[in-house]
């Protein structure tokens, strides 16, 4: 009989946002059988959320994880505190936060990692609070890298139920990506796509679709020359290490559903090229997901949403599907080591 997980750990995001509405409500609207998650937020703020939103949303402080058992989370949302105070209400950024916002994901991910919980899901965040508050990194990605030790170099998927990205060059100025595109960038993004998708995912042999750069990945270098130069041997090297990878690929081809069936996951080269098919074809049921991290950590795949915080209009399906994706891959992952 499979051990059941522990519970997901959920962070409590940038308090001026909609982080503590979604999460009020995903637990209002989960099913019967869908994970155990518990927040690491304060609970009197959570109270003062709910009661603003008229959200019938009963909380269960907790003094660590194992107190948010299935019996427990039926009837309240756990709640374990975070130390630092949170000043800001939704809809109104209090630079102050950033101290509880690193605490409550630092928490996290050292949780996890001692196995008191199963997963990182985080809340999004306000990346210029967290720069403002001395924090060297441009987003959650790297900051994750960082608190797993040991050098890890971290590849953002973005996932859905039709469609799983991955963009090479990500929070980077787009004159920048010709420059920053590398052949070993492309082979070390497209392995660790390759790994996780056999670790996290079950898919035994990967298929990975490697798109070009340029219109009609180059028109035989007409239209550029980073797909000769670049990425077909980068494609080359991916084959040679006996992974099933295809390409370069004229990008605005590879979106359409019959395309789609052909792969698993798309190696895109920046960020946009990845992120608008996804959005466009599944923005609700996107999913941001680290990969190549010694933990499974996934969040939603929109902002803040200040501009709507606190007027009760914020949609939770986003952060379902990442708690839901968190939990099996959570339970894959386990499935693979134990059969490894």
């Amino acid at each position: 009989m499979a051990t059941a997980l522990p519970p997901l750990a959920l962070t409590c995001g940038e308090p001026a946002g909609i982080g503590a509405e979604i999460a009020l409500k995903a637990w209002s609207e989960r099913d019967a059988d869908g994970p155990v998650f518990l927040l690491i937020d304060q609970p009197a703020r959570l109270a003062r959320v709910a009661e603003q939103l008229g959200l019938q949303v009963p909380l269960a402080t907790v003094a660590a994880p194992g107190e948010a058992d299935r019996a427990l989370f039926d009837e309240a949302l756990p709640v374990l505190p975070v130390e630092a105070p949170i000043h800001g209400l939704p809809g109104q950024i209090d630079e102050r936060d950033a101290a509880a916002v690193i605490e409550s994901i630092t928490r996290a991910v050292r949780l996890t990692q001692a196995g008191e919980t199963a997963a990182v899901v985080t809340n999004p965040i306000r990346k210029q609070s967290l720069k403002n508050a001395g924090l060297a990194h441009p987003g959650h990605t790297e900051f994750l890298a960082e608190l797993a030790g040991g050098g890890a170099r971290s590849v953002m998927m973005l996932a859905s139920p039709r469609l799983r990205v991955v963009p090479v060059t990500v929070h980077v100025p787009l004159a920048e990506v010709p420059r920053l595109l590398t052949e070993d960038e492309i082979v070390a993004v497209a392995t660790a796509t390759a790994r996780a998708l056999t670790s996290d995912f079950g898919i035994g042999a990967p298929r990975l679709a490697v798109l070009g750069l340029n219109p009609h990945a180059g028109e035989g270098g007409l239209l550029g020359t980073e797909e000769a130069a670049v990425i077909a041997p980068a494609v080359a090297r991916l084959r040679a290490a006996g992974l099933d990878a295809f390409g370069p690929l004229p990008p605005d081809a590879s979106f359409h559903a019959a395309a789609r069936g052909r792969y698993d996951a798309a190696i895109c080269m920046y960020h946009d090229q990845a992120l608008l098919p996804l959005k466009t074809l599944d923005f609700d049921e996107g999913v941001n997901v680290t990969l190549n991290l010694p933990f499974v950590r996934t969040s939603p795949d929109h902002g803040t949403a200040i501009d709507i915080a606190g007027t009760g209009r914020a949609n939770p399906q986003s952060l379902l599907s990442a708690l839901g994706l968190a939990a099996q891959m959570a339970a894959t992952r386990r499935r693979t080591v134990a059969a490894a």
